[in-house]
């Protein structure tokens, strides 16, 4: 019986190996360029790519996702922004629950009108409690969702609320500083949330150096995410996976 995808996650977790996860906006990617990255995720031996955006204003995120899967065997996990963007050629889905914010319908009201359509996808659908972190720019998620992201010097802040995600049934931890944050997460904050869950924790936002993704990765991250660096530098995607790989043949103790 083939594992799920979460299942991947936990055992992963538990064997003490990191995951490097790309991103890709499908509002930035043509044809050309999702086969060039496509191309260079099996080469470097990239784990995930999660796909979607803030926004997604174009039109072929089925065309995107469908591209990806003809040519590789790596699995595709929807990171959405809203919940039209939802594609059924996807393999599982990071179910987005705003956790840090205040905002109630990206708590629980969009999930609410998105339902119907989401179980009818068939994807392997996973809870995730989603905490934005302030990365030092606005960004579009704190825009769009009007929420205040946690400072980032908020350590106890942080770590109290993934602890509660954690009770409230969310089976991922996702931080995130945001596209093209010019400061990324601490790796003080990653080891302090780290500790105190033991689900899976995804580090995203600001990643832009294979040192940075490695140290995050010591600090206690499960999953590095890295999309907007990628675009700039597609050489960063072999050097990332390297880095974040390279931690697994460190003993946890």
């Amino acid at each position: 019986m083939n594992q799920t995808i979460y299942q991947q996650f936990t055992e992963r977790k538990k064997q003490g190996k990191k995951s490097f996860a790309v991103l890709i906006d499908p509002d930035k990617v043509d044809i050309d360029a999702i086969a060039q990255l496509v191309q260079l995720g099996q080469e470097a031996k990239v784990d995930y790519f999660y796909v979607g955006g803030s926004l997604v204003i174009s039109s072929h995120l089925d065309e995107c996702i469908q591209q990806i899967k003809s040519s590789c065997d790596i699995p595709v996990i929807l990171f959405p922004g809203s919940p039209s963007q939802v594609s059924r050629y996807a393999d599982a889905l990071l179910y987005l629950s705003l956790i840090s914010g205040r905002n109630p319908e990206l708590l629980i009201g969009q999930h609410v009108i998105s339902a119907p359509f989401v179980k009818k996808s068939g994807l392997e659908i996973m809870p995730t409690g989603y905490m934005v972190i302030d990365g030092g720019a606005p960004t579009t998620v704190s825009y769009i969702s009007n929420a205040t992201p946690i400072p980032a010097d908020k350590n106890e802040i942080a770590m109290c609320t993934a602890m509660a995600g954690e009770m409230l049934g969310m089976k991922l931890i996702y931080m995130d500083a945001g596209s093209g944050a010019k400061r990324p997460i601490t790796e003080q904050m990653i080891e302090k949330v780290a500790k105190h869950i033991n689900i899976p924790l995804i580090i995203g936002g600001g990643i832009t150096e294979p040192e940075k993704a490695y140290l995050n990765c010591k600090a206690g991250a499960d999953v590095i995410v890295v999309g907007n660096a990628i675009e700039k530098d597609l050489n960063l995607i072999k050097e990332i996976s390297d880095a974040v790989h390279s931690v697994d043949t460190v003993k946890i103790v």
